[in-house]
This record gives structure tokens, sequence and C-alpha cells, in this order.
């Protein structure tokens, strides 16, 4: 099956890699009208330079800024949870006692509502202009799933157990998307942009090999150790998330008594953002 899954993916990649622009501005299935609003967005809301060429000396100097570390640790926090969840829901539903089609029958729905959590927490994170909180919402979200579902006893509480299960997908759905989109907002430099994103959306894929090897055989059904162990890890990430949301807020407070103004962080020109926090006109992205 992963043999067959990877071997599609990277057959499919050629034919992105063929299709798809290399962003926004450039792409052939807009016209020309839209193609000049979309690199006017990037512009306005992202990039310090938009389709700057690549240098990979300077985009190492992201390694430098330790909030950079910060969010590494949160992804691997993100992960375990991601990873559990996507490869061993079926495994975890078993629990419930149905049959085997039965079971997989029975994941449709809390993938489904993952989906349409993701959407709307994807929705308000948009409308507030706020990340953090929503990938912390998240982190809850399968922290307590995970939780409920070790903890209570499945066979007399089966219809909690199955909702725990639906916890468990909103909290993988969302955070994957916005924790990318929260330190992508605050990184200005594409040069720091692309090599801090291609770090680390594969070091959350990576932690696939920890889920793989703490749902055992041994401990089924009701794999209490790897339950305990994705929760730890999805409470971990509720810590760090709040702890970085918590650092940004002193931060641009510091850095408006230091201006003497409070400055909106979507109302600076994105231009004056390319050094990042080294910048007095920095603020970051909430």
């Amino acid at each position: 099956m992963f043999v067959i899954e990877g071997g599609c993916t990277i057959l499919f990649s050629f034919f992105a890699l063929w299709y798809l622009p290399k962003s926004a501005g450039d792409a052939h299935f807009l016209s020309e009208q839209e193609q000049k609003v979309a690199f006017q967005r990037v512009q306005l809301d992202s990039s310090s330079i938009v389709n700057e060429k690549f240098n990979l000396v300077e985009s190492l100097t992201i390694f430098k800024e330790p909030t950079s570390w910060m969010i590494f640790a949160i992804q691997i926090c993100l992960g375990v949870p991601l990873q559990s969840v996507n490869l061993f829901l079926p495994q975890i539903i078993t629990r419930l006692g149905y049959s085997t089609v039965k079971t997989n029958l029975y994941t449709v729905a809390p993938n489904v509502s993952g989906a349409v959590v993701l959407l709307a927490l994807s929705f308000l994170s948009d409308y507030t202009r706020l990340r953090f909180p929503f990938v912390a919402l998240g982190f809850l979200f399968t922290f307590i799933g995970m939780v409920i579902f070790a903890g209570i006893n499945v066979e007399s509480q089966l219809q909690v157990a199955y909702f725990a299960s639906f916890m468990m997908t909103w909290g993988t759905s969302a955070p994957s998307v916005l924790l990318d989109v929260l330190y992508n907002n605050n990184v200005a430099n594409e040069n720091k942009r692309v090599l801090l994103t291609s770090v680390a959306v594969p070091m959350a894929n990576m932690m696939g090999v920890v889920s793989s090897n703490i749902f055992r055989n041994e401990d089924r059904p009701k794999y209490i150790p790897a339950l305990a162990t994705t929760a730890a890890f999805g409470g971990t990430g509720l810590v760090l998330t709040l702890a970085f949301g918590a650092y940004m807020i002193l931060d641009n407070r510091k850095r408006d008594k230091k201006q003497g103004l409070k400055v909106e962080p979507t109302g600076i020109p994105t231009e004056k953002l390319r050094d990042g926090p080294a910048s007095p006109d920095f603020r970051w992205c909430l």
C-alpha cells in the first residue's frame, strides 16, 4: 500500500511540475488583469521582493533566528498526531468492536468532519487575521480526543468514544494548514521562507516514523501507549504554540513602546520587513 501510494504521488509530482505556475502572477489559467492582481496581493501581503532569485546563502540565515527552531518543535508535535490519525484511525476505531467493513465505514464521518472544521477554522483565521489561537485550538482538540479515547470504557460508552475520534480529526486537519500560514506570514524574505517551509513540512511528515512504531500489535485493541504518546505530543504542541503566541504578543508590545506608537502588522509595507525581527519596523502577524 505504501509503495502504491508513494509511487502515485511521485508520478503525479511530474505532472504538477509541468502544470503548476511558478507563482500566482505567472498563472497561465488567469487573465492578464487577474495576474496583476495576484502579483499585487503577494507584494502587499507577504513578500518584500516578489519572485526574487533564490540565494542559498541568504536563505540559510533563517536558522539563526530562534523562532525558526520553535516552529520546528511545533511541527514535530503536530506530525505525530497528524500521522497517527491519518494512518491508524481504522485501528483506533477497531476498539469499538465493529466488523472490518463497518470499521472502515465508520472512519468516513470523522474525516469528513475534519475537512469541515479545517474550512471553518481557516475562514475564521482569515476573518480575524489571527493564526496561533486556531493552531492551539487544533492541538487542544487532538489532546482531548486522545485522552478521552484512552481513558474511558469504550465498550460501555461507544457514543462518547466515537465522538472522541471526531475530535482527533478536528485537531489534526486545521493546524497542518494554519501553522504553515503562521510562519510564512512572518517571513517576508522569499529565500528564507522557501527554506523554512522546505524543512518544516517534511519534518512533520517524517513523524510518521514515530506513529508507525508506537501502534504495536501487542497493544491492540486498546493501543493505550500509542494514544498516550500521541496525546503527549498534542499537549506539548499546545503549550509551545501558546508560548510562541505569547512571545509574539509581548514582542509586538515591546516594539510599539520603543517606537512610541501602536502598529498593526498588516499596516507595515512589506519592503520594510525583509530583515525580519532585526528590523525595528517588524511586527509579528499573530
